[in-house]
């Protein structure tokens, strides 16, 4: 082939593979090429994958003998650090971590390896995958391709700047409050959190954020996106979450969207409004009749109690696993000993405002099919930095920057970052686009509408700084 493969989707590099025209052994050496050219700069992979070459040999035979196990049979991917998978070790990211290899994969895990996918390496996490940025103790700090002294985001940070560098077109990551849609937007990518059980997780490690977490993918187009959600979603006898059926397909009036630029006073940076903005007119463009407003359920609460819950979650944890909390760095031992000074009754009124957000956004969206909001409130700062302190000359907390990403997972609901116009400077900001439980494919089917009005997959970072 003529295109360099590390360039080429995951549905064209199936469609190479099923042509003949490569192999996945020739996409496996592809990708960890440009992954030794780019590793000194960013720091995205954890650990390869010992088994990595078996894998795409494995594929490679399947695809001769007309077998594959799925359209994206030998595909590259990378897999969070905490993500369980088989051969491997999955850890917290702490320096005490158990450096064990695990004999099975998780279920989403499970799901992508048995259609076949080849995984490369798993991507470094901030410590508990609680954190906005991507550096800790055990596996220093990742950069985003794009300007590699700024963050890529986090939790997911690894596997964004591995997928945005072109290390694998799948970043398969997890998302409990904005750990795949935030990170997407730094890096120029699409990121989903998927609806509360469409993709059951069983056999992976506890998360700190009650059922929050949803494990998902970034990728560079939506049709990746898509075919990634199908080989991960659908029903597990050992998980109640995971039978709900899929949501009724477009209506044949026009889409009504509410575009809300601000949560009450919290500060965004203007380039970032600005952009998202500009992006209103290709989305009524692709059939959205789009209002402006306020959101139309109330999270003021919920966000300002958001680090409480983390804080609750970690203690849960060291109870659980006292070896745990022993090899945990010293910040994240002192927010378990701030949780567990939290009295029960303050866990059981953020739950009441749980259960409270979750009725109001199903009534919410039977009036609305979308909500449209910027995914970030900041662009990305220094790569070491745990948060932006100030946003438009305000100052913000830690959480000023993730304002619009949370009340999604709380709520249940799925949430899609897509890239938009980029800043000046040419680093990248993201559109956030929210639906209805179990709306995902219409989220999905808004997304390829857009992108096709305003594609951006052919933009590269360049190891010099210049945009390809």
């Amino acid at each position: 082939m003529t295109t360099e493969l590390w360039r080429l989707s995951a549905i064209d590099l199936g469609a190479a593979f099923a042509r003949g025209e490569a192999t996945p052994v020739d996409a496996l050496e592809s990708a960890l090429a440009r992954a030794a050219a780019w590793e000194p700069r960013l720091n995205a992979l954890s650990r390869p994958n010992p088994r990595a070459r078996a894998e795409a040999e494995a594929s490679a035979a399947r695809w001769r003998a007309g077998t594959p196990l799925s359209p994206l049979d030998g595909v590259p991917m990378t897999v969070k650090e905490f993500l369980v998978a088989e051969g491997m070790p999955a850890t917290y990211a702490t320096p005490g971590g158990d450096e064990t290899p695990r004999p099975a994969d998780e279920l989403p895990v499970a799901r992508l390896r048995g259609a076949g996918l080849v995984t490369l390496a798993k991507t470094t996490m901030p410590e508990f995958a609680v954190q906005g940025y991507t550096a800790g103790t055990r596996f220093g700090t990742t950069g985003n391709p794009w300007n590699p002294a700024l963050t890529p985001g986090g939790s997911t940070g690894g596997g964004v700047a591995a997928t945005a560098a072109g290390y694998a077109p799948i970043g398969l990551g997890t998302d409990g409050g904005g750990s795949i849609r935030r990170p997407a937007a730094h890096a120029g990518l699409v990121g989903l959190k998927s609806s509360l059980g469409l993709v059951p997780r069983h056999g992976g490690l506890p998360s700190p954020l009650l059922d929050f977490e949803v494990a998902g993918a970034v990728t560079r187009t939506v049709a990746d996106s898509r075919a990634v959600l199908d080989l991960m979603a659908g029903p597990d006898p050992r998980v109640l979450w995971s039978g709900f059926p899929r949501g009724a397909g477009r209506p044949e009036r026009p889409l009504r969207a509410r575009y809300v630029e601000r949560l009450g006073d919290h500060p965004v940076d203007p380039v970032i409004a600005a952009a998202c903005r500009r992006a209103l007119g290709a989305l009524a463009g692709c059939g959205l009749a789009i209002e402006e407003g306020p959101l139309p359920v109330e999270v003021g609460a919920l966000n300002a109690a958001w680090p409480e819950i983390g804080r609750i979650g970690l203690a849960h944890l060291f109870a659980a696993d006292p070896a745990l909390e022993a090899g945990a760095s010293e910040p994240y031992r002192a927010m378990a000993a701030q949780g567990r000074a939290i009295p029960a009754t303050r866990l059981w009124q953020i739950l009441d405002w749980v259960r409270t957000l979750r009725d109001a956004a199903a009534a919410a969206f039977a009036e609305i099919d979308l909500v449209l909001t910027p995914i970030c409130a900041a662009q990305p700062w220094p790569a070491g930095e745990e948060y932006p302190p100030v946003i438009d000359g305000q100052a913000v907390g830690p959480r000023g920057h993730a304002i619009y990403s949370g009340w999604v997972n709380a709520a249940g609901l799925p949430g899609l970052s897509v890239p938009v116009d980029p800043a000046p400077d040419g680093m990248p900001i993201g559109l956030h686009l929210v639906a209805g439980y179990g709306r995902d494919r219409l989220l999905l089917d808004v997304a390829a509408a857009f992108e096709r009005a305003r594609p951006w997959a052919d933009r590269w970072p360049a190891l010099n700084g210049d945009a390809s």
